[in-house]
């Protein structure tokens, strides 16, 4: 384990006092759990953003092979 001083917002350590004294857990461990909730989200964040971009790069191929296809049934478009 590590040791991290944290300084905290006096209106966020209040409410987390109230918290913990409801959830009978220990501080330590709940700033645990709330980073690790964090850390995945985070993380799924950074995975949506790629997918996005990627999606836009095969969405573009896709289009273009898609107009190649009805070429081939169809003949070029004739403007």
């Amino acid at each position: 384990m590590k040791t991290v001083s944290l300084k905290l917002d006096e209106d966020i350590f209040g409410e987390t006092e109230a918290i913990l004294s409801k959830l009978k857990k220990s501080r330590n461990r709940y700033i645990n759990e709330a980073l690790d909730f964090y850390n995945q989200f985070q993380r799924r964040k950074f995975l949506e953003k790629k997918l996005k971009a990627e999606s836009m790069l095969v969405g573009e191929e896709s289009l273009s092979i898609v107009k190649e296809f009805e070429e081939i049934d169809y003949g070029p478009k004739a403007i």
